[in-house]
């Protein structure tokens, strides 16, 4: 063990307990973080992604309080808005308006059905990161959509971190049950603004019939360092649509897991990865098929410029029984810069023999042709680069349904390419 991991599982909040009910959850964390293997470069599932910011930091401070600060709302996107700075909640500046069959709690008040929900949906990964969150968890929010409830706004779930933040870590927790039938539009957004670790965990429990939209935004502060999970449970008839951008900073790896647990559950994952200078993103997606008639579709895209880094892992597996599956994985990459790198690996493990599945994987450079075809036009080099990159992942940006959050991603990626943007993208 490093000074890292040796300190990690007495620092911050899992150090005492706190004598509420997840005193119990705690202690079970810290010791499976103790007796934990620390991730190597012989470790499969880490094999391209190096922990040495951790080791190399202390990273073991408690954040302090704060209040105020930057704006927390996606301009023009009308929705409820809970709020963490420094990984505490922010009751002030949330505002959740009462909806019929909605309810949210935080950790202290967690009603007994959302106890017992708690941790189990991300219980049996093998990612020991899940423990350390467990073991540092703070605060955390839950939240219970039930049957047949159609929740009439997006629920928009904000972190932020300020400057005082710096070098410190806390925990990202949040787990949503929706019921049978149910519908929400879910939104996780990780502003940046704090050089800090944070380590997250949301679960997704959908019941029946349920339907969720998910975005998670991971904007992290470059110095940062985020290891984050998100796991969720698919039952019969369900629809899971999830989007992630992630933009590349000093650690930055996502673990991304779908379980079908019921037949009829339909999954659809769109992420776009971006990577500059010397950053470091990796994304991890697991897909479970354990029930028959199920479906998947998987796009990921990566544009990696400069010295940075991009890991792409998707493994696919289709459990015995799972008959009559339909799965589908693409992974590409666009390199900007020939010191850029990125290591992809596309995974299909097939235990049923009436499937219909794909996967595969590019890494190229941007086309020759068709930067000479915009240059002819009277484009400049540079901005038909970036015109061709944007077109390279704007498929998936219009596949958000929410125009403020096409209009933050936009005004993002212009942010990400600098002086090479030209006046309009689109």
């Amino acid at each position: 063990m490093g000074d890292f991991d040796r300190q990690a599982a007495a620092a911050l909040y899992g150090g005492a307990d706190a004598g509420d009910w997840f005193s119990g959850a705690r202690r079970a964390s810290r010791a499976a973080w103790l007796v934990s293997d620390w991730p190597g470069r012989k470790t499969e599932e880490w094999k391209y992604t190096s922990l040495d910011a951790l080791e190399s930091g202390s990273w073991l401070r408690v954040p302090p309080h704060a209040s105020g600060g930057v704006d927390h709302r996606i301009a023009g996107l009308e929705a409820d808005y809970l709020v963490f700075r420094n990984g505490r909640f922010d009751a002030e500046a949330s505002r959740v308006e009462p909806v019929s069959g909605l309810q949210i709690h935080r950790l202290a008040d967690a009603p007994e059905h959302l106890r017992e929900r708690f941790g189990s949906i991300a219980s049996g990964t093998a990612n020991p990161f899940a423990a350390l969150a467990a073991c540092w968890t703070e605060d955390a929010v839950l939240v219970h959509l039930e049957e047949g409830t159609i929740a009439p706004r997006p629920l928009c779930v904000v972190h932020l971190g300020d400057d005082a933040a710096a070098g410190c870590a806390w925990a990202q927790r949040l787990l949503l049950v929706a019921g049978a039938r149910s519908e929400l539009t879910l939104v996780e957004h990780f502003p940046g603004g704090a050089a800090a670790f944070v380590t997250g965990l949301t679960e997704i429990d959908l019941q029946p019939g349920a339907q969720l939209r998910h975005i998670r935004l991971q904007l992290d502060a470059e110095e940062a360092v985020h290891i984050g999970g998100v796991h969720v449970d698919l039952r019969d008839a369900s629809a899971y649509r999830g989007f992630v951008l992630a933009t590349g900073s000093r650690l930055k790896r996502l673990d991304v897991r779908l379980r079908h647990r019921g037949p009829g559950a339909d999954a659809a994952l769109d992420a776009v990865y971006l990577a500059r200078r010397s950053q470091l993103v990796d994304l991890h997606t697991t897909v479970e098929h354990e029930s028959p008639h199920c479906t998947t579709r998987e796009i990921c895209r990566g544009i990696v410029d400069d010295e940075a880094r991009a890991v792409f892992n998707g493994r696919i597996l289709i459990r015995p029984g799972a008959q009559k599956t339909s799965a589908d994985l693409s992974n590409r990459n666009l390199l900007l810069s020939d010191r850029a790198e990125v290591d992809t690996k596309p995974e299909l493990e097939i235990y049923a023999d009436d499937v219909k599945c794909s996967h595969g994987a590019t890494v190229s450079r941007i086309d020759e042709k068709s930067l000479y075809y915009l240059q002819s036009r009277g484009i400049a080099r540079e901005e038909a680069e970036v015109l061709l990159a944007f077109g390279f992942v704007n498929a998936l940006f219009a596949g958000v349904e929410l125009a403020p959050v096409q209009a933050l991603m936009d005004a993002g990626l212009r942010e990400w390419f600098g002086s090479r943007a030209p006046e309009a993208l689109t």
